[in-house]
């Protein structure tokens, strides 16, 4: 949880909470997911998360980039091109996702 001044609150020595600190909630995993197979347009990623709302979508997009996840490149042309793909350290992520995704179909989706 970040406080007012959008420092990151992490109070505790667990590596669990911490990670979860930063890749958490409703999105940020799935956007972090959608991401592994390369670079992604904001809008490619809208229509991949259709339950998203734009300023949700830009705020954890935002906060993943702050955290060292997410590179996101702008492009100086009309219209505007932005483009966001996982930076190093959240590729490190990849096999935990998958692994997660693996989980998620054989213990709650085949149910």
């Amino acid at each position: 949880m970040r406080n007012k001044t959008n420092q990151r609150n992490i109070s505790t020595d667990c590596g669990v909470e911490s990670a979860l600190e930063v890749v958490g909630g409703k999105w940020k995993g799935v956007i972090l997911y959608h991401l592994i197979p390369g670079i992604r347009r904001f809008n490619e990623l809208r229509r991949l998360l259709p339950g998203v709302t734009q300023r949700m979508l830009t705020r954890q997009l935002r906060e993943l980039e702050e955290d060292g996840m997410v590179d996101r490149q702008v492009y100086a042309q009309v219209p505007p091109k932005v483009e966001y793909r996982l930076t190093e350290k959240g590729a490190t992520l990849a096999p935990i996702l998958l692994k997660l995704k693996e989980w998620g179909d054989t213990h709650i989706l085949k149910q």
